[in-house]
């Protein structure tokens, strides 16, 4: 019944794509190297932890920054991330980059601006003149911002959902039809399995490579998660050894928790899971759901972009953050991870 509204969705994507290639609506060529990580589907994708792979891989050699629309914050326009920002003044993601990369930096390292705008295209400019010594502008979630047209657009896709197999709103969550993926310049299934084997890779690659160009390669990564961090020093208190943590109550706001749920119930004993929904605002009143959840013994266990908002209501209503933690997470490319980051660093050579 949805198919014919599914057409017309794609159908309007499609129009506004074309004046964007054919120039009749202009778009701003960054004068920076720009690189732009996003998807055809709605959330769920890993963006946030692929920009922060890039965000790593470059900063200890060129002057970076982060641009994004800033999904959940209470205010409006361009902004540069501060110690005083939080997941009210620009987004949880955002925030989770500024405590990461923004907020100090290493000797070897150049401190990294984080920054939102919903108007990328303005905020790149003012990030210019704030920051004058930019060599690398990375963009989180710009596929579709097609005001700003980026030196390297790279698409990411969900190994249990991938973009070919879904279709347009409102009968399916892509945001555009599935040959928008000719725009990406590299293209990364992520999520996947560890044991993901080289034919499948093939007969994934192959589909994919229906809608992209023949020449875009593809890559492959999943999540490589540390040990339990505990929340106590971000309140300047030594926390305890994350080897501790047996029994937990996962708590989560995120778009798709089914794989973060399998890890935990794979190394942890999980009690239960409390799920809110992607950049969730956290209340009093959450806090408190959550403490009655957690028998003694039991320790509370959460994302990073979680953790970034919890961490100061906890320290706000006085909870004990003895027994709260968060799960640090990597990505772990299955294989081509030089080849990966060559073509990401290409500005440089």
């Amino acid at each position: 019944m949805l198919t014919p509204l599914n057409w017309l969705y794609g159908g309007i994507t499609d129009v506004r794509n074309l004046l964007y290639d054919s120039s009749i609506t202009k778009s701003l060529r960054p004068p920076i190297y720009t690189i732009s990580v996003g998807n055809l589907t709605v959330g769920g994708t890993g963006k946030t932890p692929h920009v922060d792979y890039l965000v790593d891989l470059l900063k200890k050699t060129a002057p970076t920054a982060t641009l994004s629309r800033g999904y959940g914050r209470r205010t409006h326009g361009f902004r540069i991330a501060t110690d005083v920002d939080t997941a009210d003044t620009i987004g949880d993601e955002p925030l989770l980059l500024y405590r990461k990369h923004g907020k100090t930096a290493g000797p070897d390292q150049v401190r990294v601006t984080v920054s939102v705008g919903e108007k990328r295209a303005e905020a790149i400019t003012k990030l210019l003149e704030y920051s004058s010594d930019l060599q690398v502008i990375i963009l989180d979630d710009a596929f579709q911002h097609r005001p700003v047209q980026p030196h390297l657009n790279i698409l990411l896709t969900d190994f249990n959902r991938p973009f070919y197999q879904d279709q347009p709103f409102p009968g399916g969550r892509l945001r555009e039809r599935r040959h928008g993926a000719r725009r990406a310049d590299l293209i990364v299934v992520t999520k996947c399995p560890d044991n993901l084997s080289s034919a499948e890779q093939t007969g994934i690659r192959q589909r994919i490579q229906v809608y992209s160009r023949a020449d875009v390669p593809v890559f492959f990564t999943g999540f490589r998660y540390g040990k339990p961090v505990c929340f106590l020093p971000e309140l300047g208190v030594q926390a305890r050894n994350g080897e501790e943590v047996k029994s937990v109550v996962l708590v989560s706001g995120i778009a798709r928790p089914e794989p973060l749920e399998e890890y935990v119930k794979a190394r942890f004993s999980m009690l239960r899971h409390l799920q809110f929904a992607d950049h969730y605002r956290y209340t009093p009143d959450d806090l408190e759901k959550i403490q009655r959840a957690v028998p003694p013994g039991a320790a509370v266990l959460t994302t990073e972009k979680d953790f970034v908002k919890l961490a100061p209501l906890v320290a706000e209503m006085g909870a004990d953050a003895t027994g709260f933690y968060y799960l640090p997470i990597e990505v772990k490319f299955l294989k081509d991870e030089n080849r990966f980051r060559e073509m990401s660093t290409q500005f440089q050579r």
